[in-house]
């Protein structure tokens, strides 16, 4: 039992231990890298790649179809092509009056991109797609080292299963081709687990240094959520690297301070920085990072309050499929709703795979680098999927792509490990479970939109239970040759659902806050450009919204025709005209753009654009903001179509600046050309009721005019 349970020494995964003199040679360093090892089967590596191409083809196809995506995201990329200040604070606008609601290095990734290749749809967008072909690799080479001793070809069909499962996740085919942080939030965390992996086998202190850099670079792209794997990897790292204790806990230390000064270097220097000196802090109350640590972006989001509206707990929302917020809380929250139509699909296989597969591995050493492999997935699935079914504040089905890598890795892994031990009763059954719960909750997805691919749900229901079914009667010795059968039929009707629901997310459009996915008519998300005033989530309005969140209607909250919100007010009519029955430049004529009526916001839903007559009269000002305008997503939309700087009053929700005083000293410094009303005030960034004393005060003070059906006050004329 003690010799059980020691844990170093033990034979591990790291290849360059001493080889047997009847093994081949390794290959060089960089024909391994193409052709893998001598003792691989031919055709593995070469899969590995063309997975890899296959990936980067769909992911990247017609990429710019989404154009700006979400346009909140896009204009301080904009912002961050004209100022390295904006670059490095995450602002929304050129001239660094406030920053966007989260940490700014998912921008920087998608910044240099644009300033590499200009700004633009393909630029914005690439670096996300490629992000998905990185994912794919960490995860098939972290499953292949952690299958290391199962055998070649089992550890490599593993990996690639693993990756193949990264590429075919709805929630992961909407994401990256999306300019909204997760995913580069996803790459980073499966570098962690790779590099934690890494680390294993000599219990390297460079390799768990390099994954706390990851995961603290995690924290700077969507601050505690690039966490929440941490106890899994902290687990992993002390019970099954191959060293000492000691060295293993000096190697904890190691990889949290790198974690620390990875994710520290830029909130310090943010604190560090006078604040009139830079742009203030969206999301904050107190324009500090740590407000957005603590409050809004962090256990604002677990527990609710105030910030954070509660969307998706309780009862609040009660979401529905295609919701904008996540339903009641609970243990059946990821299977319903958008959230299982995103994540879901193998999310019952990965259940099975991770509590067999630790049965079939039963009292192996404890750094048994299997076991590592099932306690770091496994961890992060069952800590992050907790969190996520618990959580009271703002969660949206988005954020379930996170769940990826873990659902892949369990998959890929506790596959392997049935399929090594299908000679047992076990590994059969745990096989055939893996298989026949995959279909049928595939048909029950499926069933969700029974109007798209009727025959596909069927098919898959039928040809997964007959594989299970061949698996379970292979127990018979004269027909064992079924469990090979059923497992490779299984496995491909298996992944038909998901494969499928990706596949048709890759065709579709996606604008918005809140996209989701599937076929067309799941293609936009969240209110139309943050039409002030706009409705929130059913049964009201919201406040405390964030640029990932959005105080959206429920499932009907996707832009419309030529980006019009649905049930919302058009800036034209059908015709080209104006509410108020004139043309956006105040003629019988048309022309291209769409415009909003006085008191409907400005810039339409998210993807229209700003009437013409409104984008020429901001892009020919040259002071410091063109125009002034309540709420985020207005402030963007007139960004981007006028290539301008455009101050937002009360940033994404109701941030607490400018303040009326601020605002008059701004004006009376000739740094604002225009306000653009918005209606009463109110809507997101401009429920506030300073921003609702500014609009007032310059109603008061100010002649205003129609430009586009839009009414715009001149601040440059004089009182």
């Amino acid at each position: 039992m003690l010799t059980a349970m020691t844990t170093y020494p033990i034979p591990v995964t790291d290849r360059r231990d001493r080889r047997h003199p009847s093994e081949p040679t390794r290959r060089r360093a960089v024909p391994r890298l193409f052709l893998g090892e001598r003792t691989d089967a031919r055709w593995l590596r070469p899969a590995f790649w063309l997975l890899l191409v296959v990936t980067a083809v769909v992911y990247c196809w017609d990429i710019g179809m989404s154009g700006y995506a979400n346009s909140f995201y896009a204009a301080a990329v904009q912002a961050g092509t004209k100022s390295w200040e904006a670059f490095f604070f995450g602002s929304l606008d050129s001239s660094n009056f406030i920053t966007v609601d989260k940490p700014p290095a998912s921008l920087w990734v998608m910044v240099l991109s644009a300033r590499l290749f200009g700004f633009s749809s393909t630029s914005l967008l690439l670096p996300q797609a490629l992000m998905a072909v990185g994912s794919v690799a960490l995860v098939w080479g972290t499953v292949r080292r952690t299958l290391a001793r199962t055998g070649s070809t089992t550890a490599n069909v593993g990996a690639l299963l693993a990756g193949f499962v990264v590429a075919a996740t709805p929630a992961a085919a909407l994401m990256f081709r999306f300019d909204n942080p997760d995913a580069l939030l996803v790459m980073l965390m499966t570098a962690g687990a790779y590099c934690t992996v890494r680390a294993l086998p000599r219990g390297s202190w460079r390799w768990i240094a390099l994954a706390g850099v990851a995961l603290g670079f995690a924290f700077l792209t969507k601050m505690l959520q690039g966490l929440l794997v941490l106890p899994a990897f902290g687990l992993v790292s002390l019970v099954a690297a191959r060293t000492t204790w000691p060295k293993r806990i000096v190697g904890l230390l190691i990889a949290a301070g790198s974690l620390v000064v990875a994710a520290g270097w830029w909130v310090l220097a943010v604190a560090l920085w006078p604040a009139s000196a830079r742009p203030y802090i969206g999301g904050s109350t107190n324009n500090t990072v740590l407000d957005l640590v603590f409050g809004y972006n962090g256990l604002g989001r677990i527990f609710g309050g105030s910030g954070n509206g509660g969307g998706g707990g309780g009862g609040t929302t009660g979401g529905t499929a295609g919701s904008s917020f996540g339903g009641s809380t609970g243990l059946d929250r990821l299977f319903s709703s958008e959230m299982g139509l995103e994540v879901s699909w193998l999310l019952p296989a990965a259940l099975v795979a991770l509590v067999l597969g630790l049965v079939v591995i039963g009292r192996r050493h404890l750094a048994d680098p299997a076991r590592a492999g099932l306690v770091l997935w496994g961890g992060w699935l069952l800590v992050t999927g907790l969190v996520f079914s618990y959580m009271s504040g703002t969660i949206h089905p988005y954020y379930t792509v996170a769940l990826v890598p873990a659902i892949a890795g369990l998959v890929g892994t506790g596959g392997a490990l049935l399929w090594n031990a299908r000679n047992r009763m076990t590994g059969r059954l745990g096989l055939a479970a893996m298989i026949g719960s995959t279909a049928f909750w595939g048909w029950c997805l499926l069933n969700e939109n029974p109007t798209w691919l009727p025959w596909l749900r069927w098919v898959m229901l039928a040809g997964g239970l007959l594989s299970a079914i061949a698996v379970v009667v292979g127990s018979v010795p004269s027909l064992r040759k079924l469990v090979a059968v059923g497992v490779l039929a299984g496995t491909l009707f298996g992944l038909t659902g998901t494969t499928a629901s990706a596949l048709a997310t890759t065709t579709v459009a996606h604008s918005g806050s809140i996209p989701s996915v599937g076929p067309s008519g799941s293609s936009g998300g969240g209110m139309g450009g943050g039409m002030p005033g706009g409705s929130g989530e059913p049964g009201g309005t919201t406040s405390g919204s964030d640029s990932d969140r959005s105080d959206s209607t429920d499932s009907g909250s996707q832009a419309g025709p030529g980006g019009t919100p649905p049930g919302g007010t058009s800036g034209t009519a059908p015709d080209g005209t104006a509410p108020d029955g004139t043309t956006e430049d105040g003629t019988s004529g048309s022309e291209s753009g769409t415009s909003l009526p006085s008191g409907g916001g400005i810039g339409g839903g998210e993807g229209a654009s700003t009437s013409s007559a409104l984008t020429k009269l901001l892009a020919a000002t040259a002071t410091k903001w063109a125009a002034a305008v309540n709420g985020s997503q207005s402030a963007a939309q007139l960004e981007l179509d006028s290539d301008t700087a455009v101050m937002a009053i009360g940033g994404w929700s109701s941030d607490p600046t400018p303040t009326l005083a601020e605002f008059q000293a701004d004006v009376a410094a000739g740094d604002i050309s225009y306000y653009i009303a918005s209606g009463n005030g109110g809507g997101m960034g401009g429920g506030s009721s300073t921003a609702s004393a500014i609009q007032e005060w310059v109603a008061a003070n100010y002649a205003s005019s129609t430009v586009g059906g839009q009414t715009v006050y001149d601040l440059t004329s004089g009182k």
